[in-house]
């Protein structure tokens, strides 16, 4: 990836002074502000250059920032105005023809830096008087929200709009605007902060200074990536929208960066410095406030996208480069319009452009499904194996790989456009997507009717999700979410949820990042330093002893510090280091096969793998996945190879049960639970092995009050329990069992002639089940 720059000749600002603030209306349409007092309107598509209003000699313009233009797909009504700063302690608001609505006396000094607030309903400012003020949209004050004794240089707000970040000489301050909550301050550089940007996106901080180095900080001043010291101080940094890459500006410089900081491309224009630098909406290109009086224009180009053997790139604005590796074929996709975003997975190259909506196969380049797009830029494109995602500034929209909508989502707050690839994941048939406003939150929606899953009540976890992946391939009903909290611990759940609270289950610590395979359900992760692969996660509801045993792991040192998943296809994952280096690493190719065989239930194929590839970690995935699938005798043979023989003898104790229900009730026991087996045994009628399973267990007070509640065993719970007590030399203290044992003599012979009677109740009601008189009715 790189930047493509552009420079006129000559200037269009008269006087040729420095150009101190650029920003877009459109993709195409840009205003710039120059000492020379004018305001000048750039249209890229005629290449048109007009004058839009010169301002009085006595302003000087510092910086602009255009209204929101829209808040969850809703066009604002002053979208076409933007706050001008000046060097006379005033800002101005003028609408798009140029036309000074108010000029409102601000701070004592120059007003160096204004930001709209992502909702339109504030505006903060802030001056060389070290103050930093809210005003509302109108330009009526709000409140000194801080005040210094050195000048504020640059100002931003936070995601949710509820904190405002400003540099102080070498500190970045981050102050919420509830009078008393807590400010976090940090010393962020050795000179003297001259620019700030926070993403909504990602929600990473952006820091430029005279120390000559720019730095990626998270939300909670803890320092992400620092560069190399450049030759002259940088004087701008900026975000583009979704959150993917910044623009670091400096004198003669101009550098492309990934969100992690490591640089994609670096250019040498004659600029001078560049002062600022904006994005357009749509995140292919920039621009850039230069010293010398001129506006430098620079694309994002050679974007490269790979799968399997395909490789793609975008060669320019409209034209992709497609190679087949294998046989080296080349194809060329030409397209109406500049290429916006792009995806390459499934068999499917998903691709959009300003207007349409391009679904190419990888079987054939030649026809595309075309379609055409609602109003907005898309944001983020999200694959599936039969469908995809488009989000945009207006909503959430599901599609077919024939370019058929499918569905659109929507939750209560939803805004799409702080949605990427950590917060939304999407599967054959569920759509999850976390919450913006409360983080503990993950909507869950169906695919195919946009509708929430089950109950329609969203999941909740007790601390602030930072990301969330769901599995790809299986039943819908066995749907799995994995999610990284902010403490980075890894959990999984179930998605289906009617009703009844769903285990959270911990399955990892210190997890930096994680990805699905594509073809089966295995996960990977880097945790700490090891990376590790969960080959069958399920086994944390199956026997959660068994997991650390269907583990692989490796040291994960040479991946250097703060590692990405960037793919996991097949039995290849492919990492990239914080440099921006890619490595790959491939795994053992059995794990997926077993997957395959047990989803065709082809127990004796499964068990033949594992005595051929002899591994303990294959053995211990498919006990998990045969007592998963209740197969009992495929699970004594693995648990059996495995060591495991305690939990073969229960295995064969299951198996010589009479009845089905109560086989099935011992396997949700052996699986942990309890509560499951026990609803089971009542619902079939058999009250004395739930009783029986809870005296095994030693709840004790369960086993009576189902005793006492149905009527029968209340003996039989006593006897058991006095025996226990005498084992240990105690007395009974409990109040219930001292009542119900007043008077009553214990006689073993009784209870163990109850016992046997139940039994033989028991495998007469099986025959009986079993027979084929029965099974014919």
């Amino acid at each position: 990836m790189r930047l493509k720059t552009s420079l006129l000749k000559e200037p269009k600002h008269i006087l040729s002074l420095r150009i101190n603030c650029v920003g877009w209306t459109t993709a195409d349409e840009l205003y710039s502000c120059s000492d020379d007092h004018h305001i000048m309107k750039w249209n890229l598509l005629t290449s048109e250059t007009v004058q839009v209003v010169r301002l009085p000699d006595d302003i000087y313009p510092i910086d602009l920032h255009w209204f929101p233009r829209s808040i969850g797909g809703k066009k604002q009504s002053h979208a076409e105005s933007f706050v001008l700063t000046s060097s006379d302690g005033k800002f101005h608001l003028i609408s798009k023809s140029g036309r000074l609505e108010k000029s409102v006396e601000a701070h004592g000094g120059a007003v160096l830096a204004a930001r709209w607030n992502y909702e339109g309903t504030a505006l903060v400012t802030v001056g060389e008087d070290g103050q930093v003020k809210i005003w509302s949209k109108s330009g009526m004050l709000r409140s000194t929200l801080a005040q210094q004794g050195t000048p504020v240089y640059s100002v931003a707000w936070g995601p949710d709009s509820e904190k405002v970040l400003y540099t102080a000489g070498k500190q970045l301050v981050i102050k919420p605007l509830q009078p008393n909550a807590k400010v976090l301050q940090w010393k962020a550089h050795d000179g003297l902060i001259l620019k700030i940007d926070w993403n909504s996106v990602n929600d990473l901080i952006l820091s430029a200074g005279e120390d000559c180095k720019y730095k990626v900080w998270d939300s909670y001043g803890r320092i992400l990536f620092s560069s190399q010291p450049h030759e002259y101080p940088i004087t701008s940094v900026a975000w583009t929208m979704d959150g993917e890459l910044f623009a670091v500006g400096s004198f003669h410089t101009l550098r492309l960066c990934d969100k992690t900081g490591w640089s994609y491309a670096l250019e040498k224009p004659n600029t001078g410095s560049i002062f600022n630098i904006a994005w357009s909406i749509d995140g292919t290109q920039l621009a850039g406030a230069c010293g010398n009086g001129h506006v430098i224009f620079a694309h994002v180009v050679e974007q490269r996208w790979e799968w399997k053997n395909f490789e793609i790139t975008l060669i320019k604005r409209r034209t992709m480069e497609v190679r087949n590796v294998i046989n080296d074929a080349v194809d060329l996709l030409e397209f109406r319009d500049r290429v916006i975003k792009a995806s390459l997975n499934y068999g499917h190259l998903v691709v959009s452009t300003s207007l349409q909506c391009y679904v190419f196969s990888t079987k054939n380049w030649n026809t595309p499904t075309i379609f055409d797009l609602k109003e907005g830029t898309v944001s983020l494109i999200l694959q599936a194996e039969r469908h995809f995602l488009l989000t945009d500034g207006g909503g959430l929209y599901l599609y077919s790989y024939e370019g058929r909508l499918i569905s659109s989502p929507k939750f209560p707050g939803m805004r799409t456009d702080v949605l990427n690839a950590q917060t939304v994941s999407l599967s054959n048939d569920t759509l999850a997507i976390k919450d913006k406003a409360d983080g503990k939150v993950i909507y869950i929606f169906e695919a195919l009717s946009g509708k929430p899953l089950g109950d329609g009540k969203p999941l909740t976890h007790t601390t602030e999700i930072v990301e969330i992946a769901l599995d790809q391939k299986g039943l819908t009903s066995e749907r799995k979410i994995v999610f990284i909290d902010k403490n980075r611990d890894l959990h999984i759940t179930s998605v289906k949820r009617f009703g009844k609270e769903q285990k959270i289950v911990k399955i990892g610590t210190m997890v930096h990042t994680l990805a699905w395979n594509d073809t089966s359900n295995i996960l990977c992760g880097i945790q700490d330093t090891r990376f590790t692969v969960w080959y069958y996660p399920n086994t944390v509801y199956v026997d959660k002893d068994l997991l650390p045993k269907t583990l692989y792991e490796k040291d994960a040192s040479e991946f250097s510090k703060n590692p990405q998943i960037v793919h996991f296809v097949g039995n290849q994952i492919t990492i990239r280091r914080a440099d921006g280096s890619l490595i790959h690493l491939n795994i053992s190719p059995y794990p997926a096969i077993l997957h395959e065989y047990v989803s065709s239930s082809k127990w004796e194929d499964a068990v033949r793998l594992c005595r051929f590839v002899k591994d303990q970690t294959m053995w211990a995935c498919l006990a998990a996945m045969a007592v998963a699938s209740k197969d009992m005798a495929t699970a004594e043979i693995a648990y059996a190879s495995i060591g495991e023989i305690d939990k073969v003898q229960f295995i064969n104790f299951i198996k010589d049960l009479p009845s089905k229900e109560s086989r099935m009730a011992h396997i949700l026991l052996f699986s942990g639970n309890t509560q499951e087996a026990e609803t089971l045994l009542l619902q079939t009628g058999l009250i004395y092995q739930a009783i029986q399973v809870n005296i095994n267990l030693y709840n004790w007070d369960r086993a009576l009050e189902l005793a006492v509640k149905h009527k029968t065993h209340v003996d039989t719970v006593l006897a058991y329990r006095q025996k226990f007590l005498e084992d240990f030399n105690k007395k009974e203290t409990n109040k219930r069992f001292l009542q119900y044992a007043e008077g009553l003599e214990v006689d073993w012979n009784k209870i163990k002639a109850k016992i046997e009677m139940e039994i033989a109740k028991e495998r007469e009601r099986a025959a009986t089940a079993a027979s084929p008189a029965h099974l014919g009715k």
